[in-house]
């Protein structure tokens, strides 16, 4: 069994932090994505070795039995204990040796270590002998929303392994975050359970507004004559357009807030962030004479 190297598919060193896997993945994940490469099977190919790669570094703790187990890590444990349960039997006066991996000098030497230790039946006990029940592989996969499509809670379609599967994604998620889909991963093993499915959303910059964690910041022009003698100004908000009383001499770069017009905080009903809007004063170009005039009068008053 060849060894997979899960580090060199996406391009990174052992030493590589969380934050590197991460940016590593999503930077593969975009570039090899089917919806960018239709009907490319080696890119398709690719895709699948990013998401697995990143399924099993990016789990702290898959991380670790990784990098002791090799291409093995999900069933190294259980081998581990099996093999020390057989060396006690061996060698009953000397139950208290026990197994270490690191007996077996690294990854490389795993696939001999479980072939001599399960015999000719080794690869079918992974699809199913008496070995042992095994959970299926999790998998993870990536799902492009707008702000507008995060900012309410609606459902989604996509389809995983051939099956068709709804979810329900709750107002206020943001850019990077996970979530769990209990069972519908690859198939278990032995008659185990399914793995997992894990989403991480990817949300694109809007046009409009800037989101900064539940807070929107958004910005609005008006006019020299609104800014010095003040007035009224329309704006439009996720959830519709509000009316704004500007003040008198408000200066140009000022920053209202509208309190709870911001963004719906995940999973907290009815509550939002604030919304931040500053002004932009326009400047009046092509003046009329008696507009230059007046302008001149004020300057000299």
């Amino acid at each position: 069994m060849a060894f997979i190297d899960y580090y060199k598919i996406l391009g990174i060193e052992k030493k590589a932090s969380a934050d590197d896997i991460k940016k590593a993945y999503r930077k593969l994940a975009r570039k090899y994505h089917p919806d960018i490469n239709p009907n490319d099977k080696e890119a398709e190919k690719k895709f699948k070795e990013i998401n697995e790669a990143n399924e099993v570094l990016s789990n702290a703790e898959n991380r670790a039995k990784y990098d002791k187990y090799g291409e093995h890590w999900k069933h190294g444990e259980e081998y581990e204990r099996a093999q020390q349960q057989q060396r006690q039997q061996q060698y009953p006066g000397n139950s208290g040796s026990g197994f270490s991996g690191a007996d077996y000098g690294g990854s490389e030497d795993f696939s001999d270590f479980f072939q001599s230790m399960f015999g000719g039946n080794f690869g079918r006990s992974a699809r199913g002998s008496a070995s042992g029940k095994f959970k299926g592989q999790d998998i993870s996969g990536e799902l492009n929303l707008n702000l507008r499509d995060a900012y309410k809670t609606h459902q989604q379609t996509f389809e995983i392994n051939g099956k068709k599967i709804r979810i329900t994604i709750p107002a206020g998620v943001y850019d990077g975050q996970q979530i769990k889909l209990k069972g519908h991963g690859n198939p278990g093993m032995n008659g185990g359970p399914n793995g997992d499915l894990y989403i991480t959303f990817n949300i694109t910059e809007d046009k409009d507004f800037k989101r900064e964690g539940d807070n929107l910041r958004a910005s609005v022009d008006i006019d020299l004559y609104t800014a010095v003698l003040g007035g009224d100004v329309n704006i439009q908000t996720l959830d519709g357009s509000v009316k704004l009383k500007v003040k008198p001499g408000t200066q140009n770069g000022t920053t209202v807030r509208l309190k709870g017009k911001g963004f719906p905080i995940y999973k907290k009903e009815n509550e939002f962030g604030d919304l931040y809007v500053t002004y932009n004063v326009k400047i009046p170009t092509h003046l009329t004479e008696k507009q230059k005039e007046l302008f001149q009068q004020l300057k000299n008053s």
